[in-house]
């Protein structure tokens, strides 16, 4: 899955945090999504966010895949959290919006 596909997928699914902006930024040339609860809308625009989550598209995968836990890639320093972490808590039901 591209992260246009992806950003698609979500829209989709309405996979925002409501009231909330939360950033997942790939880092380098693979950009960011945008889950903007305020908007209602996912978007590759970056800007700024309540909570940015950064994480290498690679990892993004695995943990889209279940192959990689959200918990164990924090604890490992694969994914790592600015801002408020009430939002990337909440990260799981995002993940789980995209296996559905």
């Amino acid at each position: 899955m591209t992260k246009s596909e992806m950003a698609a997928a979500l829209q989709a699914k309405s996979a925002w945090l409501p009231g909330k902006r939360v950033k997942i930024d790939f880092g380098g040339s693979e950009g960011v999504v945008m889950l903007d609860g305020q908007a209602n809308q996912v978007t590759e625009q970056d800007g700024p966010a309540d909570t940015t989550i950064k994480v290498s598209w690679a990892d993004w995968e695995a943990m889209s895949s279940g192959q990689l836990d959200g918990m164990t890639a924090f604890m490992q320093g694969k994914l790592k959290v600015e801002g408020d972490m009430s939002n990337a808590m909440q990260l799981q039901g995002v993940l789980a919006k995209l296996r559905s």
